[in-house]
This record gives structure tokens, sequence and C-alpha cells, in this order.
């Protein structure tokens, strides 16, 4: 069959035969700065189950890894956990090639392979709790709808206690090691965070709805394998307590000023507000929008408690960027923030009363009324930022 150093074993017969995206930088405007992986799961025994495909540029890569185990004709279910693209994308041709192979997903995962792949497959359709018994293997399913796709579930390798948890507790993160004990905590966290705030963040209260259905279900999965990113042997405990921590909403003593300036006015506001914030002790990031990554911004908003944002007016409105910032970050709909709002303007005000808006509308909690300051700041405006910042921190605080 060939060389198979590069399909890892989770266990015995269980093996990994995704690729690594070591290139990709835009993840449908999430920026990669790590790449990323496609992961594919191969269980081999009296039957013979693919969990997952790959996106539809690695198929040649993805069939090679397969053939190294095992002929393709000879696999028995395919189960496709979610249709998005990136993990679906290799299906038609693995189902051509794999022609004795039936798929397995939830009734929207059937709807959505019709949708994106027409109806020349043969489908079968499963529920929370069916099972699919390979020989010394058993797969439980467990439906996972808006996680983050309405079609997501979860497969479940009974005897193993291995979780394959599709977009649930991935990653970007491009690497030649396929397991958290391999690679670098810090980095993996950091990935691990930036993917569960520009992803997850929204379907907040849903995750930890399924967690603890998962645990009455009496599964505790030693190993969870993600469809991006390395897989969790060492410690599934702690992202599972990571994404509990996130999904509640829990914060830290942390502020994030994030703003955008034209000629520097709104920047002085900023760096003031910023000082009254440290003045109280507060953990504080400043980030100036065209100078930072917005995926990277989201994810510094993720276990902060205040964010304060600060714009220019343009044309009686927010700037652009704002705009843009606030776009986003109001459909990821983060929990238990604070948020506050500044800026500076000429000869007619807009920016504070638009983006205050926006974040009513948003269901977000507002502090205080804004602060605006016409063209230059000087010493005294200076004073009432370090001010506005300084009152913020106080409210965090208590």
């Amino acid at each position: 069959m060939g060389d198979k150093t590069s399909c890892f074993e989770l266990a015995e017969g269980i093996n990994w035969v995704g690729v690594v995206d070591w290139n990709i930088r835009d993840f449908h405007g999430y920026i990669t700065r790590r790449g990323s992986t496609y992961n594919s799961y191969l269980i081999s025994d009296k039957k013979i189950a693919l969990v997952d495909t790959v996106k539809h540029t690695f198929s040649k890569e993805f069939l090679k890894k397969i053939s190294q185990i095992t002929d393709l004709e000879k696999i028995d279910y395919i189960i496709i956990n979610h249709v998005e693209m990136d993990h679906s994308g290799s299906l038609p041709i693995l189902a051509k090639l794999a022609k004795n192979a039936t798929i397995i997903t939830s009734q929207r995962g059937k709807d959505a392979i019709i949708e994106h792949y027409g109806t020349d497959f043969g489908v079968k359709t499963v529920k929370t709790g069916d099972e699919i018994n390979l020989g010394n293997h058993t797969l439980r399913f467990i439906e996972a709808p808006m996680l983050h796709w309405p079609d997501s579930m979860f497969t479940y390798i009974v005897e193993e206690k291995i979780l394959l948890s599709n977009d649930a507790f991935g990653q970007h993160l491009a690497s030649v090691s396929r397991f958290d004990d391999q690679v670098d905590e810090h980095v993996l966290m950091e990935e691990a965070t930036t993917y569960y705030a520009n992803i997850l963040m929204p379907f907040g209260s849903l995750i930890s709805r399924k967690i603890q259905e998962v645990v009455k279900m009496g599964i505790s999965p030693k190993i969870i394998a993600p469809s991006h990113g390395v897989i969790w042997r060492l410690k599934p405990s702690k992202i599972i307590q990571a994404y509990l921590d996130w999904s509640s909403g829990k914060s830290e003593q942390k502020a994030v000023v994030v703003f955008d300036t034209m000629w520097g006015s709104t920047d002085k506001m900023a760096r003031a507000i910023t000082e009254g914030l440290a003045s109280q002790g507060v953990d504080v990031k400043l980030l100036k929008l065209r100078a930072a990554v917005k995926s990277e911004v989201v994810t510094e908003i993720l276990e902060a408690k205040a964010v304060i944002v600060g714009s220019p007016t343009l044309n009686n409105q927010m700037f652009p960027s704002l705009s843009s910032f606030l776009t986003y970050i109001t459909g990821l709909k983060p929990k238990g923030k604070l948020w506050s709002f500044f800026g500076s303007y000429g000869w007619s005000r807009g920016a504070v009363k638009s983006m205050t808006e926006m974040a009513k509308n948003a269901g977000f909690e507002i502090f205080n009324s804004g602060l605006e300051i016409k063209f230059v700041p000087d010493q005294e405006d200076l004073k009432k930022s370090f001010e506005f910042g300084k009152q913020i921190a106080i409210k965090i605080k208590s």
C-alpha cells in the first residue's frame, strides 16, 4: 500500500488521513497567519468508516493517504459531520471511487449535500444516539446544530472514547505534528482562542448546553479530534473548560480600546483613555483598526470586560473601518461586555451617536453616554479622556 508515515495513528485501527494547508492566510475573512489543516479520520475494522473529507484542492493527496491504508472500494461508510466545503469538498470524487460506501449524515446534512452536490449519492441519515457497529468499534452520533452550521454533528468512537468533533474545539494551525503535546501550548491556546472568538462565539449558549448534553449521555472523551488543527490527547479537559468559560461570557479585568483616526485627534483621545484605564490597574489593549487584524482584535475582546470604541466623524457618521468592525463584532454577539464610545469631530457630530445606536440594536450593554471632542484635543480635553477611561476602569473593578 505504500508508506504510512503520513497517516498518524490515534489508536489501533484509527488513523488521521487529513492534509496540512501551510499557505492559507485568509479563511473567508478570518486571517490564518499559521495556516490550517483539514482533518479526516479512517477507522479500519471488519467494516471501514471514513469520517469527513478535505477541501477539494487537496483531493489527490487525500485519496493517496487513504490508499496507503485501504483500497477505496473497501470503505463501507463515509461520515459527513458537516457539509461546509472545507470538510466535504472531496466527497464527490471520493464517492465515485469508494463506490460501495454509504454516506452517513444528519437529515440537515443530507439536505445540504443535495444543495451542494446534487442527488447522485446513497445517503443514510442519523440522529442523536444512533450507532453503527464496525466490529470492534462502535460509532455513536450526536447532532450539534449551529455548531456552527445547522447540519453539524459529532461522531464518538465509544470503545476508544474518541470524539470526532468537526468544527468544535479546533484551531487554524498548520504543523508537522498532530497532537497537543507535540506543539507549543501557548501557540495552541492562542489559536484555539482566536478560532472560538471568530467562529463559535455567536453560539455560546448552544455550546454550553451541548457540552452538558454530552456529559449526560455518559460521554467523557479521552481524545478530542477536531477537523482543523491538532488533536487533543494530553489535555482534552483543558479545551472543554475553555469552551465552558468562553460560552458563559467569563471575562477578566481587562479592557480593549479599538479605534481609527483621520488626523490624529481620535488617536490622542484613545491614548489618554488607555492611560486612564491603566491608572486603576486594569489590563488594557490599544488597537488601531487599520494597523490590526480584525480577527485578532476580536480575540482580544473575547475575555475582556469592557470594549471602548473610537471613531472620527466623517460625513456625519462613523469612519468606514469602524462600520466594518462593528458589523463584524455585532454579528459575533460577545457576551457580558461593557461598551462605550468616543471620538472627535469637526463642524458636525455623528460618529458616537451612530456607533452607540448600532451597539444598542445588537443588545450590547452601554456604559455612559460617550465622549466627543471638537477638532484637536487640548490638555483639558485629554484630562476628560483620561477621566473617561478611569471611570470605565472603576466600573470594571466593581
